[in-house]
């Protein structure tokens, strides 16, 4: 196979080991550039830098890999690698985890490690992001490298077909309990959030968020009922939110021209 070039990013910061067992991956592929955020960006969502200056500083992180820690959000990062420092070549894959942490159903929505991904998707560029079940600093990512690196090999071989984004969720289980890699939809659940409310020593009133995930959806098909079964879920994903069966059942909202609006008899 003819060497690529592949992008690396994440949210969990420059320093994450998520990102050194995806590095270690993506090396045996092709060439690798890695830009990560500076600093933990979790739960940025798609969120980007308008009203400060980005920076980017090359660090010697891993062994004859050209790598840069950048001062934005997990989106910038993708910005950032596509349009300075990539500007005149082809990005074959973009990378982006592996994250601490469930990113599957209603969570791809918040996260900083898809958000990466769906940024270079939406430059044209086929992209996968990675989640393990483990929120521990220590969590064990080499126990999922067989299957990270079979979808790494299979995308950058074959492509991707009918999207150009993978959602991929991997359970906090031994390599030998993994069943699988199962294609799956997007669960439908929702968070049931709470603020607790607390007092600085300065005696200010402050707010930290916590809640609980609610399933909504009993299907068999879905990337939680996957990951709970032993798979590793796989989500073709995209950034297209239209709601594609409402459009002809909300056709009462539509009007004319020439209909009449509440007492106008006419527009």
């Amino acid at each position: 196979m003819q060497q690529k070039l592949i992008l690396v990013t994440n949210d969990d910061g420059i320093f994450a080991p998520g990102l050194k067992a995806l590095v270690e991956t993506a090396r045996k592929y092709g060439e690798v550039v890695v830009v990560a955020p500076n600093s933990p960006q979790s739960g940025m969502g798609h969120a980007i830098t308008m009203n400060l200056p980005l920076r980017l500083h090359k660090i010697d992180m891993f062994p004859d890999i050209e790598s840069y820690e950048c001062s934005g959000t997990p989106v910038d990062c993708v910005k950032l690698a596509k349009n300075v420092l990539l500007r005149e070549r082809q990005i074959d894959l973009c990378l982006s985890g592996i994250n601490h942490g469930s990113n599957a159903s209603i969570n791809i929505i918040y996260s900083g490690t898809m958000s990466a991904a769906m940024e270079a998707s939406l430059e044209g560029i086929p992209s996968i992001g990675f989640s393990l079940l483990d929120y521990s600093f220590d969590a064990d990512f080499w126990q999922a490298e067989p299957f990270v690196d079979h979808l790494v090999q299979s995308v950058l071989e074959q492509g991707l077909h009918g999207c150009r984004l993978l959602n991929v969720n991997i359970p906090k289980l031994p390599r030998k309990e993994i069943r699988g890699i199962k294609i799956c939809r997007q669960a439908e659940g929702n968070w049931v959030e709470e603020f607790k409310e607390g007092k600085d020593p300065r005696n200010q009133t402050y707010y930290w968020l916590t809640g609980e995930f609610r399933l909504d959806d009993p299907g068999t098909d879905t990337d939680l009922w996957a990951l709970e079964n032993g798979y590793i879920s796989v989500v073709p994903s995209g950034h297209d939110l239209t709601v594609h069966p409402a459009l002809a059942q909300n056709d009462h909202l539509q009007i004319t021209q020439h209909e009449p609006i509440g007492n106008e008899t006419s527009l």
